[in-house]
């Protein structure tokens, strides 16, 4: 091997290290300490210490108040930030038109660690319509924009985080089997359902994406339960044509097994 090949194999092997370190911070936001980084990582103190002090140099990690635990930097926040712009000014046009045929409310949520955070929302012209709040956060297993997005996973990180969060709701593994029988289902049409799950009177579907990124998001359209039925299949055909309308925008929705 080469001196010059011998360098570039050392700065690749150095960027690897560091998007390990990051996604290792990326996971858990209590932030954390050097050594608990190492054996996340595998690699060793000295390594990590060395990898994070240019990390911190650059701001993509930041210590905490006290300077003992180590969290993703402001640089980091910031691009993210900017990605999740780019994809809610690429996408509200298609919501408003989402919106306008149908006359319901459009949500567009993000996938992040557990959760779906709500990013962007077109109000329905009904009277009566379901609202959330732009930042508001809600679970996956009882969600259509959750439940889409765990049909995007692989059957581990699907069971993972729908375990943890039915038990923390009391429901646990009694509720797991047929749980996982609705993800293949969902897998089946590509649409997912909340039938007065999330919120008595509210129901849902949804469908769900990835970006460039492999971000996860969903849109979803919340529709009060007495009209939700009556307008099913005009939802359903609405929301699948707005799913094709995102390969325009050179997104993976997720479709159909066939």
């Amino acid at each position: 091997m080469t001196s010059k090949n011998f360098t570039s194999s050392q700065g690749i092997q150095v960027i690897a290290r560091a998007a390990a370190i990051l996604r290792v911070l990326k996971d858990d936001n209590s932030g954390l300490s050097l050594g608990q980084i190492a054996d996340r990582t595998r690699l060793a103190r000295s390594t990590v210490q060395r990898i994070v002090n240019a990390l911190v140099d650059e701001g993509l990690v930041m210590t905490g108040e006290r300077g003992g635990s180590l969290r993703l930097g402001p640089e980091i926040q910031a691009m993210a930030s900017a990605s999740r712009s780019d994809i809610t000014d690429l996408l509200h046009p298609l919501l408003a038109h989402l919106s306008s045929i149908t006359g319901e409310t459009v949500d567009l949520a993000l996938f992040r660690k557990d959760h779906m955070v709500f990013i962007d929302q077109i109000i329905g012209s009904h009277r009566l319509r379901a609202v959330a709040t732009i930042g508001e956060t809600f679970p996956m297993t009882s969600t259509a924009n959750g439940k889409a997005c765990l049909a995007m996973m692989q059957d581990d990180m699907t069971e993972m985080i729908a375990m943890h969060e039915l038990r923390a709701n009391g429901r646990g593994i009694r509720r797991m089997g047929q749980f996982m029988k609705e993800i293949h289902i969902i897998r089946q049409t590509g649409i997912a359902f909340d039938i007065d799950e999330q919120t008595d009177g509210i129901s849902a579907l949804g469908i769900s994406f990835r970006d460039e990124r492999d971000a996860c998001y969903a849109i979803s359209l919340p529709v009060p339960s007495y009209r939700f039925e009556q307008n099913r299949q005009k939802l359903i055909s609405a929301l699948e044509t707005a799913r094709n309308s995102l390969l325009e925008y050179n997104l993976k929705p997720f479709s159909p097994a066939t």
